[in-house]
């Protein structure tokens, strides 16, 4: 089994961190709640993911 290494190496990042996932949520049009979200699907927490990604790059490329 592998082990699970989600964790956030700034523990000050949190709060910030979890603001973006909300963020990326709506934009995508999920809805997440606050603590536990187990209960949606794979394509929906992917989509999430996938927006993060996609805001980071687009970030990263802009300091360019």
């Amino acid at each position: 089994m592998s082990k699970k290494n989600n964790r956030i190496n700034v523990p000050e990042a949190r709060e910030a961190m979890d603001k973006f996932k909300m963020e990326a949520a709506s934009e995508v049009g999920v809805n997440l709640k606050e603590g536990y979200n187990g209960d949606i699907s794979a394509r929906e927490a992917g989509s999430v993911g996938g927006q993060m990604v996609k805001k980071m790059i687009e970030s990263y490329e802009k300091s360019l």
